[in-house]
């Protein structure tokens, strides 16, 4: 039997900590996305019996499943779970929660064996091996907690009923996995009919206003994904589900005395493709098909502002996840030694880590300052080069092979390759911080060791 412990002590009160972890969605939210995803929730919060699911990166189907019973709930000192299903025997692992005067220490005791087959070297080196990975777990957890504690602490508010359009996308489930354990209620607004949901037909506007009339606030999120080759029916398609919807609901809202807060995507492919110097909210668009799109878009909640709803406007940056986006597409070239710059490594690009966009989505919808257009990208954009010698020095291999442009373009087509894989803008986040909000990671260094599990070369 292996054991391994790991301690934290966090800034907060103990009946607020154990809390936090009691929620709807606090084990997405402490789930490294470089281990593992969250198949299912746990079926009774932290109660005895409680089962949850993980599954685990890397292994294929059945092997990937990780089912884990809760057991020993004594709220608000500790619960503990042991693996009913998984790689390791004999899983245990004890959550607990000491009360320090205003401070908490948080106390992991995770026990366990080595598969059978683990035996002479192979154990003695499987050892260490699986401790080290559960370092790395634990640091990623730790940094989750202290900074979702902390987000709660500079947002107090009773407990909003927010319906939520894209709930399922690369940004939506990590921001309903936020807004549920800061202690809020999502409603996923889909299409069709499905219990505990808001039903709605994006192409006509039809849509529950009974059950959207009990709402606070609406995040609307839902469009076709951009990224594939641009064709003019493809183009179209982007267009039409952002735009028509938008405004459809828009109208809704604005007929409806419920909902008073509308949050809408956006994206910094507002300002064009290539644009010189710093761009900020105030600046004029650009004139390429993305800016036309996203000009488009944001007018399409008129209806909501014109009839005295707050609408924030978020214009995302380049999203860095595992779990998605432009980083999960070029992690296995540079994993394998053969990545690098786009092009000649001199475009600018704004990029933002899942958690702070998530926190910017979370932001907005608490903060009730907060109006009009918003970018979502961290404070220090870098290059394409830079981007790539960064993120080859995380993981630890060269990054030397730059990726000549013809590369994108025989995937996205040549216009897509320039507005999307190519684009040059340097997008400034100063409204985002003027407005109160604090980026957890505002360096590309720092946000990739995060959601990488690298530890820092020190």
């Amino acid at each position: 039997m292996i054991s391994c412990r790991f301690d934290q002590t966090v800034p907060h009160p103990r009946d607020a900590v154990f809390a936090w972890h009691e929620r709807p969605g606090a084990i997405r939210r402490l789930t490294p996305p470089f281990m593992a995803d969250v198949g299912t929730e746990p079926t009774m919060g932290l109660r005895n019996g409680s089962r949850a699911e993980l599954l685990l990166n890397g292994a294929p189907p059945p092997f990937n499943r990780w089912v884990a019973e809760h057991f020993d709930y004594r709220p608000p000192e500790s619960f503990s779970d042991r693996a009913v299903r998984g790689p390791l025997p004999n899983w245990v692992h004890h959550h607990r929660f000491e009360d320090l005067g205003g401070s908490t220490r948080v106390r992991d005791d995770v026990s366990f064996d080595l598969p059978r087959a683990a035996i002479g070297p192979a154990r003695s080196i499987g050892s260490p091996i699986v401790q080290g990975q559960l370092r790395r777990m634990f640091d990623y957890r730790h940094r989750q907690l202290l900074d979702d504690l902390a987000f709660a602490a500079a947002h107090p508010s009773e407990p909003l009923r927010i319906a939520m359009s894209g709930s399922t996308g690369l940004i939506g489930r990590e921001l309903d996995a936020f807004l549920r354990s800061l202690g809020h209620e999502v409603v996923p607004i889909v299409r069709g009919s499905t219990p505990g949901a808001i039903g709605w037909d994006p192409g006509t506007g039809a849509i529950d206003e009974e059950a959207l009339a009990g709402i606070d606030v609406v995040v609307h999120l839902a469009g076709k994904p951009i990224g594939k080759r641009f064709t003019e029916s493809h183009k179209r398609e982007v267009h039409e589900s952002r735009v028509g919807p938008t405004r459809r609901l828009s109208e809704v809202l604005a007929r409806l005395g419920g909902p008073r807060t509308l949050v809408a995507a956006s994206g910094i492919g507002y300002y064009g493709a290539d644009r010189q110097g710093w761009v900020r909210e105030v600046d004029d668009p650009g004139d390429d098909f993305i800016a036309s799109v996203c000009v488009d878009w944001e007018a399409a909640t008129a209806p909501a502002r014109e009839a005295g709803l707050r609408v924030v406007n978020v214009r995302t940056g380049i999203v860095q996840t595992p779990r998605g986006g432009a980083l999960a597409q070029q992690l296995p070239l540079f994993r394998t030694g053969v990545g690098g710059p786009l092009g000649d490594g001199s475009a600018w690009q704004s990029w933002i880590s899942i958690d702070d966009i998530v926190g910017i989505y979370a932001h907005a919808v608490l903060t009730d300052s907060l109006s009009g257009p918003v970018n979502g990208v961290a404070p220090v954009p870098v290059t394409s080069r830079e981007f790539a010698r960064t993120l080859g020095s995380v993981l630890r291999r060269p990054a030397l092979v730059p990726v000549p442009a013809f590369g994108p373009k025989l995937l996205l087509g040549a216009e897509g390759a320039d507005l999307l894989a190519l684009a040059n803008q340097r997008v400034s986040s100063a409204a985002a911080e003027a407005s109160g909000y604090e980026f957890r990671q505002p360096t590309l260094e720092g946000a990739l060791r995060h959601v990488l599990g690298a530890r820092d070369a020190s």
